[in-house]
């Protein structure tokens, strides 16, 4: 267990925290949930950028990297929800993001025990992206409104919250779309057709 496999598997920790910092009854907490939030996406530039620089890439490495990352983002989005951040018509997208997810995670697996292991694609770290986007405007929001009501006028928060609402949409959209063109071009793995394929 070397750093860099010890900040991905840190996102799985944080996410908890955020998750406890979103229901804490105290002023602060929202914002302490948003710091949180922003540390553990650090980690998913810190733990790549350690493994290069120390000549410490492993697959395994690669594959929790990838699975922590949609447990880390699906997580905190169902937390989301259940909070009330998102609300109810967000449901069938999250599922889309879910559906994807896990469809992209089984094609992963299936592949590393054939030997592959799939790197991840440009329009993957696009949807990525929108997703975190998504994620620190929707945490923000609770923040300004929870924790500084008398400091922030309420229209900020309600402007981060229907940005945050907006990029949701957009990641949904990028998160469906990438997911259909990784299926499509290692479709032939879950087939079995051309193992050799990377």
């Amino acid at each position: 267990m070397n750093l860099p496999n010890l900040l991905t598997l840190s996102r799985i920790p944080i996410l908890f925290g955020i998750v406890g910092f979103l229901y804490a009854p105290f002023t602060g907490a929202r914002t302490l949930a948003f710091v949180l939030f922003v540390i553990g996406a650090l980690t998913d530039w810190a733990d790549g950028y350690v493994a290069r620089k120390q000549g410490i890439v492993s697959n395994f490495g690669k594959l929790m990297d990838a699975l922590t990352d949609k447990v880390f983002m699906v997580g905190l989005f169902i937390s989301l929800l259940a909070h009330g951040t998102l609300p109810a018509w967000a449901l069938p997208l999250l599922l889309l993001i879910l559906s994807r997810e896990f469809l992209i995670t089984g094609l992963r697996l299936v592949a590393a025990s054939s030997g592959i292991v799939l790197a991840a694609e440009k329009s993957g770290k696009h949807k990525t992206v929108s997703q975190i986007v998504a994620a620190i405007l929707l945490l923000l929001a609770v923040a300004v409104r929870v924790d500084f009501p008398e400091l922030l006028p309420a229209v900020i928060g309600d402007v981060l919250h229907w940005g945050g609402l907006a990029f949701f949409v957009i990641a949904t959209v990028l998160t469906v779309s990438s997911g259909t063109q990784y299926m499509i071009k290692y479709w032939s793995i879950f087939t079995g057709k051309n193992e050799d394929q990377s």
